[in-house]
């Protein structure tokens, strides 16, 4: 298919149902084309040469749709936008397979800017780094303290036993991929269970938040979306918070496939990000460390993942080689924070 139409995409298909669904919202032929850089649920940018849209939809050929839930990413988006949460505006839902050969749903089209890594941040100076990563703390503040209930998700997960279910999930989807020896993992996980904390009152959690999963503004160095909500739920906040300081702690991995922004000049170091954080939501963060180790954890089971995949042979494209040799970077990452808490 041509770049205006890009598989998964049919742009006949999704024209007549928005004509039929929202009428007046379109006003011209429809172009589309892929945005790169997601990892899972496909991300399509769409123009009717006047407005702008998105479209989020599965993987091609995915079957298993609970990992995938659109429904549940609409809901949670739609829920927030009101709030002081920048999200963007949901437009609809589509769960007719027919339509794109999987549900699917259309939003807004937020301009900003994604940074993925260091090397991006340095052509803002340390300054504007240094705000928009503070930036993402308060953003991230703002997330936690809507009321669930207010915003019509109060049934949007199962807060009880949250870490405990957590803690098994990553190690069933480790044992799913275990093919060689990894010194380290099953400590990681045995005393990370040892040492659960007692999670605070359950907030809307995001997942996998970090700064490439945020737009930022260009003039302004402000939050204007956070996006890829696949792995929200209702859950312990601080999870969100560890994973933020993992993405925050330098790597010193020059070249890795897998890459943090911590090395950008006037990025803010973790226990900056950390205080910020305690200071402007009022949680007692004094079990950061554990959830900085399990966020290691998680991310080290990913990268196994990913590892087995490639040796065999369903995972091609750069850099794909080198993330075997991350893995015991990330178990000794967690083994340390953990001990060092």
């Amino acid at each position: 298919m041509s770049p205006d139409h890009p598989p998964g995409l049919d742009l006949d298909r999704l024209s007549a149902l928005l004509e039929r669904e929202r009428p007046g919202l379109v006003n011209g032929p429809l172009s589309g084309r892929l945005i790169e850089g997601g990892r899972s649920n496909l991300t399509y940018a769409l123009s009717d040469g006047t407005a702008r849209w998105v479209v989020r939809r599965p993987p091609l050929g995915h079957v298993l749709a609970t990992a995938h839930d659109m429904r549940r990413e609409y809901r949670v988006v739609s829920a927030l936008h009101p709030t002081a949460v920048p999200v963007p505006r949901t437009e609809l839902l589509c769960e007719d397979e027919e339509v794109l050969g999987a549900p699917f749903y259309v939003m807004e089209f937020v301009d900003g800017v994604p940074y993925r890594t260091a090397d991006q941040l340095v052509p803002l100076g340390p300054e504007r780094t240094r705000r928009a990563v503070l930036g993402l703390v308060d953003t991230l503040v703002d997330l936690h303290a809507v009321d669930p209930g207010e915003v019509g998700l109060s049934d949007f997960g199962r807060p009880e036993g949250f870490l405990d279910r957590q803690l098994r999930r990553w190690g069933k989807q480790l044992d799913a991929s275990r093919d060689r020896e990894l010194a380290g993992i099953d400590e990681l996980h045995a005393a990370l269970g040892r040492k659960l904390p007692r999670s605070p009152a359950p907030a809307v959690v995001h997942g996998d938040y970090r700064l490439d999963n945020v737009l930022i503004g260009e003039d302004d160095d402000e939050i204007k979306a956070i996006l890829d909500w696949e792995m929200s739920t209702l859950g312990d906040p601080l999870t969100d918070l560890g994973l933020l300081v993992m993405y925050s702690m330098p790597l010193a991995m020059p070249d890795s496939p897998v890459s943090t922004t911590a090395e950008a000049p006037g990025h803010p170091a973790p226990a900056e990000l950390i205080e910020r954080y305690a200071a402007r939501s009022g949680r007692d963060v004094r079990a950061v460390s554990w959830y900085t180790a399990f966020a290691w954890f998680k991310l080290a089971v990913i990268l196994e993942g990913i590892h087995y995949r490639y040796t065999l042979g369903q995972t091609v494209g750069r850099g794909f080689d080198r993330i075997g040799d991350l893995v015991p970077v990330f178990i000794e990452h967690g083994l340390t924070t953990l001990q060092e808490g």
